[in-house]
């Protein structure tokens, strides 16, 4: 690039958003839609591979190289890969709609509660605020503020051990002062039953005492506002993690992070995922953020390192190892969270690389800690995290199951929003299908619980076999032979929103076969390091959002979940949200979240022989061996 194109610059407008966005000449578009805070799809984080990020450029040019992600006829028409291409001039970008991310879902998710399952807690917030009425100084008392203040916390009773957060002394005169020595401090008490004092305030302030609950997720934050006076929650909301336009997955994260800035802009796209939450719940409560005193989250153990700016990159090189599994107390401020000076930030602990603080507030949240029954927790996702245990011990994993659940590596594949599809069955005689997507919107693409919709059925009807290979010997219009093999027509382009046909490719099939033989090769990993069967388990929880989709049912017919009683599996939605919630409403939980990281020992799957011969052995319909599936019958039989 010469020097005086260097000093051009252009005009990006981007529909539908109507957003607009100067840039320099040769800027990346995808990172220019980024900035503009306009999303495009990318699951494989901008290198090129996943096609995901398609726009349409309807005037200007761009500095492109065509990729077989995009056909010659799409290529003519104006289309072209974000992530390939360059800013040469002003320019109209349409993002289609299968670029594009929605938010309808994530508002009727809103609406859904997880069921509290932890028991013998008490409520007693690690936050709080203490009413002082001191008596004032005088030529025969006049001792400094600091220690009188300190005195009249000791006359309160239990608050012996009190450290003082440096800020409290500026401006500590003018407070006490002004409602004549009438005061509320603020008390954050840490897991060693000590005190920090953190804040001072004139008056009498204890019935403004809120948390803010966080689960902060690889897809979608979600955000709760909790009155610590009353335990109740106040208001809640939900949005995409901002980091998801420089990938979908946390590989695709960490390798964004080794890049010039990266790190830089994946931490504060989370924070600022984070702050308009903020913004928005507190607005909805009608609470000035001056009374949040207190923050709990919960995540992944590499979205919590991005979350703390801390260099992911020794999480995916042997032998694994965070930069920290118990955070230290730390103020919001610090990583750019836009709360008061003396508000801190507790992490829910992380066990290992890939099993972190989500999976220990949803063991939290759930009880499963407490339980004499054999417990299997899982959360089906691209780590796949698992625990089995009970009270007395727990072993933990992360499967590696890839985003082929989350929509990810799947021709068609999207993320669970308006019109993918989620319902689906075929005719036994035509094998004409019946589909349903979310919001009964024109079909644009395959969410995860769609495709084990579709698998299971097509698998029961005999349309595909064992292997995951289409019956070639059904003469029916729906199956037929692409440049890329078999695929099967879900919708034909005239009924699509993308004016294009919707299929499911033996490729497809394939990926998602991959996917699945982790996760049972995990469960059964875990069991046999314990030396215990499937038929000894006496609960199976599900957690996360994606859990709250999935027909057991069919789940079972993949061999995605064990074939055991129906009704020993147990939904219980946000588990990770559930966990913070409680942990900011009781200490003693806060405590009991590190005991429960503490008693975990994690399996390395990826350096374990017997998981690689269960995976193996799990890369059938629904497995190898047919007597682990009794009630799965195939081919229609």
């Amino acid at each position: 690039m010469t020097e005086e194109n260097a000093e051009l610059k252009y005009t990006v407008h981007f529909e539908p958003d109507n957003v607009d966005i100067v840039v320099s000449h040769g800027d990346n578009l995808m990172e220019a839609a980024v900035a503009a805070g306009v999303h495009i799809n990318a699951s494989c984080g901008g290198a090129g591979v996943c096609g995901t990020c398609n726009v349409i450029i309807k005037r200007g040019q761009v500095e492109s190289i065509r990729t077989d992600k995009i056909s010659g006829h799409d290529y003519k028409k104006g289309f072209r890969q974000a992530c390939k291409s360059k800013v040469i001039s002003d320019l109209i970008v349409e993002i289609p709609a299968t670029s594009k991310l929605e938010k309808a879902v994530l508002s009727r998710e809103e609406l859904l509660s997880s069921c509290e399952l932890a028991s013998g807690w008490k409520f007693d917030p690690p936050v709080k605020k203490v009413y002082l009425k001191l008596i004032p100084p005088c030529m025969e008392d006049n001792t400094g503020d600091l220690s009188r203040l300190i005195k009249g916390l000791k006359q309160q009773g239990g608050f012996d051990k009190v450290s003082i957060d440096d800020d409290v002394l500026y401006g500590l005169a003018d407070v006490l002062r002004k409602d004549e020595w009438n005061a509320t401090v603020t008390l954050l008490e840490d897991t060693d039953s000590s005190f920090k004092l953190i804040n001072i305030e004139a008056g009498d302030t204890r019935t403004r005492n809120y948390a803010l609950a966080f689960d902060i997720g690889t897809t979608a934050v979600r955000g709760q506002l909790l009155d610590l006076n009353r335990g109740r929650i106040l208001a809640q909301g939900i949005d995409y993690n901002r980091q998801i336009s420089y990938g979908e997955d946390i590989i695709s994260r960490i390798a964004w992070a080794q890049k010039q800035d990266g790190m830089e802009k994946l931490q504060k796209a989370v924070v600022a995922t984070i702050n308009d939450m903020i913004k928005s719940i507190i607005k909805k409560a009608n609470i000035d953020i001056a009374s949040i005193t207190y923050v709990v989250f919960a995540a992944n153990t590499v979205i919590t390192h991005l979350l703390l700016g801390l260099n992911p990159k020794y999480l995916r090189l042997s032998p694994y190892v965070p930069t920290v599994n118990f955070l230290p107390l730390i103020k919001a401020r610090r990583i750019g969270i836009e709360l008061p000076d003396y508000v801190h930030l507790y992490s829910l602990p992380c066990v290992a690389s890939y099993v972190g603080g989500d999976i220990v507030s949803g063991i939290l949240g759930t009880g499963t800690y407490q339980k004499d029954k054999l417990t299997l927790y899982i959360d089906i996702g691209t780590n796949g995290e698992i625990v089995l245990g009970n009270k007395d011990w727990m072993v933990t994993a992360a499967c590696s199951a890839g985003p082929t659940f989350e929509g990810g590596g799947i021709k068609h594949g999207m993320i669970a929003t308006s019109g993918a599809i989620e319902g689906f069955d075929v005719d036994a005689r035509t094998y004409e299908p019946l589909i349903t997507t979310i919001d009964d919107t024109k079909p644009k693409g395959i969410c995860g619980s769609g495709l084990i919709n579709i698998a299971a059925k097509l698998f029961e009807k005999g349309v595909i076999d064992r292997n995951g290979k289409f019956n070639k010997g059904l003469l029916n219009r729906r199956i037929r032979e692409s440049d890329s093999g078999f695929e099967y027509v879900l919708a034909y382009g005239a009924e699509t929103q993308t004016y294009k046909d919707i299929v499911l490719t033996e490729t497809d099939i394939a990926n998602m076969i991959r996917s699945k033989a982790a996760m049972y090769a995990g469960y059964r990993t875990l069991l046999q390091s314990v030396d215990k069967k499937f038929i000894n388990l006496e609960e199976v929880i599900i957690a996360g959002t994606f859990g709250n989709h999935i027909n057991i049912e069919n789940a079972i017919t993949i061999g995605l979940l064990p074939d055991i009683p129906r009704n020993r599996f147990l939904f219980v939605g946000n588990g990770s949200l559930l966990g913070a919630r409680l942990s900011a409403f009781s200490r003693d939980l806060l405590i009991d979240g590190r005991k429960i990281a503490s008693m975990m020992t994690n399996l390395e799957l990826s350096e374990n022989s017997l998981f690689m011969d269960n995976y193996v052995a799990a890369l059938f319909l629904p497995h190898t061996n047919s007597e682990e599936f009794p009630s799965v019958t195939p081919g229609g039989k």
